[in-house]
């Protein structure tokens, strides 16, 4: 079968090969995919090299929907022919303390597609239907392939965060992340929402606008702090979500959210940050990361996704997957705010 694999941490290390198709084990179903979600965390291996473990030669891809062509010894709830889509914990240990009490996604010895278990940038993969769901009708494959980048932004907004009505909240950084943490804000009723970027994400500033952003800030043509410190009732923002991660959007975190406020970061960076956190111990405010999602939070965003609560149609744009680089450097100009690559 035809799949996009990574075989070096060197820069521009990725190819599409020829790769035998897998079986489905004890457990498993067979999916045939049919869209692939691709992740900034594809963009930065694609680029190399990357802070996190990958087992090369690997597969790529980790956001995905097709249908069943397969059920493995022991699958009992799961037939050939249904339309699903699934999550990114490829193995966990099922035993350690983070499995037992549902937060399989910390789990220690957690394999995730597209790094350390072959992905879904291929023809077919094979998923443990512990970690299945069904896609609503209505819904189709290229839409429910962004459940996934849904469900982080979910977990962020509702599982880790407190966001109550009438809050104030800001969303750094309009890539997929930041979008649809923006539109998980939307469910909760805050009095506003600020999305902060740059001039070069024009295009998808434009789309946060459209999807209910009720101010959007160039940070490189205004202070947004001081745009934060004018909202409300001048004491700062309520939650700040930082789906950027770097030295600037932590800086910037810090001294727009309120006493008493929230942080939650979901952006990576690999850069060490030297400055003091003493502006957190200040004004009392909670700081944490937020990472991955487990099975609830995706039956709640599908379930937003059916009702037509959340807008991922316009997100995104489709190409066949011998068109990767296109889709991949479409991604990485900012020309687009999601690629789908259709195997």
């Amino acid at each position: 079968m035809r799949a996009l694999v990574n075989y070096s941490d060197a820069p521009n290390s990725v190819e599409l090969r020829e790769v035998e198709k897998p079986t489905p084990q004890a457990g498993q179903v067979l999916i045939r995919v049919r869209a692939t979600g691709v992740c900034g965390s594809d963009i930065h291996t694609w680029k190399g090299p990357v802070s996190w473990l990958i087992n090369r030669p690997i597969v790529m891809g980790h956001e995905y929907a097709g249908t069943i062509e397969q059920v493995g010894p022991g699958v009992a709830d799961w037939q050939v022919g249904q339309r699903v889509t699934g999550e990114t914990a490829a193995e966990v240990c099922g035993t350690c303390s983070y499995c037992r009490t549902g937060n399989y996604n910390l789990c220690p010895q957690r394999k995730g597609f597209g790094a350390l278990y072959d992905g879904s940038m291929a023809e077919y993969i094979c998923v443990r239907q512990e970690i299945l769901h069904n896609v609503p009708e209505g819904i189709s494959f290229e839409e429910a392939a962004l459940t996934e980048p849904a469900a982080v932004a979910f977990n962020a907004v509702f599982v880790k965060s407190k966001i109550i009505p009438g809050d104030t909240v800001v969303v750094i950084g309009p890539g997929t992340i930041g979008l649809m943490a923006l539109q998980m804000v939307r469910q909760g009723g805050p009095a506003s929402v600020v999305m902060i970027g740059l001039t070069k994400d024009r295009a998808r500033m434009e789309l946060a606008e459209s999807m209910g952003a009720d101010r959007v800030v160039y940070a490189d043509k205004e202070d947004p702090i001081e745009v934060v410190m004018q909202l409300g009732d001048g004491l700062g923002a309520d939650l700040v979500i930082d789906a950027v991660g770097v030295r600037a959007t932590i800086l910037q975190s810090q001294a727009m959210v309120r006493a008493n406020g929230q942080i939650t970061k979901i952006g990576w960076d690999a850069n060490p940050y030297s400055e003091t956190l003493d502006p957190l111990v200040a004004k009392a405010v909670t700081f944490q990361g937020s990472f991955s999602h487990t099975w609830p939070t995706w039956e709640r965003v599908l379930r937003l996704m059916g009702l037509k609560r959340i807008d991922t149609r316009s997100m995104f744009s489709a190409f066949d997957l011998e068109q990767w680089e296109t889709a991949f450097s479409r991604m990485d100009d900012l020309s687009i705010a999601k690629s789908v690559l259709i195997p």
